[in-house]
């Protein structure tokens, strides 16, 4: 009995080192914090949860627009790296870190990639260089090597999984090269929300007719719809896409305006939720493109336009006409 009780502590004490071993091991890791949820997603990828990933702007927020809680400044606080975008994307950041004291390294991983510059506003960049895959990989070697000096140790690990994202950057990259040659030359128009893609249309051949700038901050000019609408009509297209984090009111009222369809919705300054198949970066180009090609190979038809249209008031009508028929006979029976 003395003997089955002392193995029982023994073993009792060896779950329990080996519990707060684990413990410890965890909370040694270090913090990398990404400021958007894209390069987060590369971080967790190239580390293989050797280090601790988090980030900044929620999934479906608008980065341009976003207003950091006091959440944040506890995990800029905590982080020994803050991963950022640079190029006038994250204007509230300064300020974020200047109230945060930490300590963290802050790493651009947009070093190494030709920025597109603008042609309005003296030494102002578009900030999306990620639309461009051949520019993920630069972001990821540069994850890649910030993780590295970070943690050295690991410096093998970080580079095997490099290298095997890269290879799968390349394949995406790669495939929608092929979707984009399937679209008709004369339809490769993408009409968007905000001039989010425009790395996107320079590297994969499509013509960007946004309607705000680089910024969401910015308004829609009445000279850019009367543009759009009329583009529309010229080149006969058959689809404009709505946007994940930005208000799709002005898109939707250009297609109700010209009869024709909303080929559906992209992503560009966020990563889709845990239930989207837009959850990772790859995930994300590749169900945007997808989106895009099915969209636009499309023949213009205002008809099958107007149709859904048509479905939807039948449709508004219908549930209008069982509602009022459902209180009619509730008043009806409660009289009697």
């Amino acid at each position: 009995m003395k003997f089955l009780l002392k193995s029982c502590n023994k073993s009792l004490v060896l779950c329990l080192v080996s519990f707060f071993s684990l413990k410890t091991m965890s909370a040694e890791k270090p913090m990398v914090l990404s400021t958007a949820s894209m390069w987060n997603d590369m971080c967790e990828i190239i580390s293989g949860s050797l280090v601790q990933c988090d980030f900044i702007v929620p999934i479906g927020s608008d980065p341009h627009l976003y207003e950091p809680t006091p959440a944040d400044l506890i995990k800029v606080n905590k982080a020994d790296i803050i991963l950022i975008n640079g190029l006038t994307f994250e204007g509230w950041l300064s300020k974020l870190i200047d109230n945060s004291g930490t300590k963290a390294r802050i790493i651009q991983i947009t070093k190494g990639i030709k920025p597109i510059e603008s042609t309005i506003y003296h030494n102002a960049t578009d900030p999306h260089a990620w639309m461009d895959v051949e520019n993920a990989i630069i972001y990821s070697e540069n994850i890649y090597k910030a993780l590295s000096d970070l943690d050295p140790l690991h410096r093998e690990e970080f580079h095997f999984n490099f290298q095997l994202y890269k290879k799968d950057l390349q394949d995406l990259h790669n495939y929608v090269l092929n979707v984009v040659a399937s679209i008709p030359l004369e339809k490769r128009v993408l009409i968007t929300s905000h001039d989010g893609f425009r790395y996107f249309g320079n590297k994969y051949g499509l013509v960007l007719e946004p309607l705000q700038g680089t910024s969401t901050e910015a308004d829609v000019q009445t000279a850019t719809l009367l543009r759009i609408n009329q583009l529309i009509k010229d080149k006969k297209i058959p689809a404009i896409f709505i946007e994940s984090t930005i208000n799709p009111k002005l898109i939707e009222q250009i297609q109700k305006e010209n009869h024709i369809l909303i080929g559906g919705k992209l992503y560009a300054d966020s990563l889709g939720d845990s239930t989207s198949m837009s959850n990772t970066y790859i995930g994300m180009i590749r169900h945007n493109i997808d989106v895009i090609g099915s969209a636009l190979r499309k023949e213009f038809n205002s008809s099958e336009a107007d149709q859904k249209e048509n479905n939807s008031f039948i449709y508004f009508w219908i549930t209008g006409f069982y509602i009022f028929c459902f209180y009619s006979l509730y008043y009806i029976n409660r009289k009697r």
